[in-house]
């Protein structure tokens, strides 16, 4: 099993936006959304035409992200190419 060691980047940061930042700018839809646990970027899943949550990854090389519409029901790490505990996501305060 693939061990994370990206926990220490995880912030607890609000969602900037409500939806994917790129989309609701270009006026395109998505199917999930992701929450950046490192500045709280919402983008697209994989699923999603714009996949932006892996292009915020891509750009700032920020590794964690958990769902937006269920937050610590899971989190992936891109750089470790793991699913995460939530319990491993918590944060002091």
């Amino acid at each position: 099993m693939t061990k994370c060691s990206h926990t220490d980047q995880v912030h607890m940061v609000p969602a900037r936006t409500g939806g994917c930042e790129e989309c609701m700018g270009a006026g395109t839809s998505w199917v999930a959304l992701r929450l950046c646990r490192t500045c709280g970027h919402v983008g697209c899943c994989d699923s999603s035409t714009g996949r932006h949550a892996r292009a915020h990854f891509e750009t700032t090389g920020h590794p964690i992200i958990e769902p937006l519409s269920q937050p610590k029901s899971w989190a992936w790490c891109y750089v470790d190419d793991c699913y995460l505990d939530p319990a491993a996501l918590k944060t002091p305060g």
